[in-house]
């Protein structure tokens, strides 16, 4: 997380006075951005994997949708996050039992509803406190634990979840390609030659080959994908006429959009 942008925040909320509150005290916050509610976890982890938040509060009693916060918090441990969003519970329960499990499965910090104190002002203050302690740590551990390898680690999970989210298969051989070539052009240390050049040179293919390969990869997503997964996931503009991106547009497009986020 940065300082420089605002925190992005996930509202998992199904009382509508709540959200309407949250969302509006938000909306006077130039340092904080709200970019979605939703009221079910199905919707939840949806919205995690589509916005990658910065924070998420979460309410555990989803009376009015499906589900609870506590099914969740479950949820996101079979997610691949390059981070651990801070997670801020908000409740009206004030069982020890549930507490105690919402803290050893990530949770942040607790904030009881009735109490006199509560208030949107109150999370969103100790979000922003979280999040410059979450950025300090992580430079910390940067400079003195971070090796180039962890970071192209992480960087590669990345490029896969978002290959992943639009239905490049793993068994095209263009995946490889794109993924490889990705991790090539959002690497600072190197001075760069063109794309398809470099993946020639690695493969030891024609520089033809290397691209029927990438944009039969890139046609079978568009293919086997719905469109819904496609407009969420891939928000770039895609050529009227042939209805799929071009391998070179589907790589900087990508490349543009982690480098964002890293």
């Amino acid at each position: 997380m940065s300082n420089k942008r605002p925190i992005t925040v996930l509202l998992i909320e199904d009382d509508k006075t709540d959200c309407i509150n949250m969302k509006n005290y938000i909306n006077t916050r130039d340092d904080v951005k709200l970019i979605n509610i939703v009221n079910s976890p199905e919707k939840a982890i949806e919205s995690i994997k589509t916005y990658i938040p910065d924070a998420i509060i979460l309410d555990i009693e989803l009376n009015n949708g499906e589900g609870s916060g506590l099914e969740i918090l479950e949820k996101l441990k079979s997610l691949k996050l390059d981070f651990k969003p801070i997670i801020v519970i908000t409740t009206n329960i004030s069982s020890k039992t549930v507490y105690t499990y919402a803290h050893e499965n990530g949770v942040d910090m607790i904030f009881h509803k009735l109490k006199e104190d509560y208030s949107p002002d109150l999370v969103i203050r100790n979000i922003v406190l979280l999040s410059k302690i979450k950025t300090n740590e992580k430079l910390e551990n940067d400079i003195e634990k971070q090796s180039e390898g962890e970071y192209r680690e992480r960087i590669s999970e990345r490029i896969n979840r978002e290959l992943d989210l639009i239905g490049i298969s793993s068994h095209l051989v263009g995946r490889k390609y794109i993924h490889d070539v990705i991790m090539y052009l959002l690497d600072e240390k190197e001075e760069k030659e063109n794309a398809f050049i470099y993946l020639a040179k690695k493969y030891k293919k024609g520089n033809s080959t290397i691209g029927r390969s990438i944009q039969t990869a890139i046609e079978h997503a568009w293919r086997k994908s719905s469109i819904e997964d496609l407009q969420k996931y891939y928000t770039a503009v895609v050529n009227y006429n042939t209805g799929v991106p071009k391998p070179t547009e589907f790589i900087y497009y990508y490349v543009d959009k982690i480098k964002k986020a890293i």
